[in-house]
């Protein structure tokens, strides 16, 4: 099994008001992701981390392999989506690992 998870900041720009509305929304998209790309094991988005940590959203996802990971990346609702993403967050940071 693969866990896949990435993690983005607010932008700086972008007040904190509309920075939660777009963090919402994000994580509506993401996590509809699953009812539309059956290569998705799981999927979770965090949206209110501790205070403690680095980031503001992080996504935690698993997939069965490298290839459904893969097939996931290329679908056009996830290129969709992170198009969205990439658009209302900065800072994109990832890791893929094995477990």
């Amino acid at each position: 099994m693969i866990k896949h998870i990435v993690a983005w900041n607010f932008k700086e720009e972008i007040s904190q008001e509309e920075n939660c509305n777009n963090a919402k929304k994000v994580k509506e998209e993401l996590e509809g992701l699953r009812a539309k790309i059956k290569e998705i094991r799981t999927i979770e988005v965090i949206i209110e981390p501790l205070k403690s940590g680095s980031f503001d959203v992080v996504l935690v996802s698993e997939f069965d392999s490298v290839e459904t990971l893969q097939a996931y990346q290329i679908h056009e609702e996830h290129l969709r989506v992170s198009s969205f993403v990439g658009s209302v967050l900065r800072n994109r940071k990832g890791i893929d690992y094995e477990i």
